[in-house]
């Protein structure tokens, strides 16, 4: 059973996350050729992912992160199909390496930290 605070990282995060890189998209919209869209919002959206997870999640266990991570993932890919692929329909398609590599970061960036953080040796194992 999830307890409050994996609910709000899991789902708040994980909904704040896609809707900033969301909105960036729909900024650059107006900057970038869409084919570089996704590229542009990579970088802002990792460095941002790191700051979230390094700064406001404090999970304890791996398995925290886990589950943090696939309820990333699943939003990502389900309000992107919504809000995305079915509201804009893009002519040149959506699903491109990009897209695939912001999915594969989203589950696996998390994880990452998640072991880092969980395996990081305390003050009290070093003596």
């Amino acid at each position: 059973m999830m307890n409050k605070q994996l609910l709000k990282n899991s789902f708040g995060w994980g909904f704040i996350l896609w809707l900033i890189g969301y909105v960036l998209g729909i900024v650059f919209f107006f900057v970038f050729p869409t084919s570089l869209i996704g590229w542009a919002i990579l970088p802002i959206g990792l460095v941002i992912t790191l700051w979230v997870l390094l700064k406001k999640v404090k999970g304890d266990t791996l398995q925290y992160y886990l589950i943090l991570a696939t309820i990333w993932t699943v939003i990502a890919v389900v309000f992107d199909y919504l809000f995305i692929v079915q509201a804009f329909n893009p002519a040149d398609g959506y699903y491109k390496l990009d897209v695939y590599i912001y999915y594969l970061l989203t589950f696996v960036i998390p994880l990452t930290i998640g072991w880092w953080k969980t395996k990081r040796p305390t003050a009290k194992s070093l003596f």
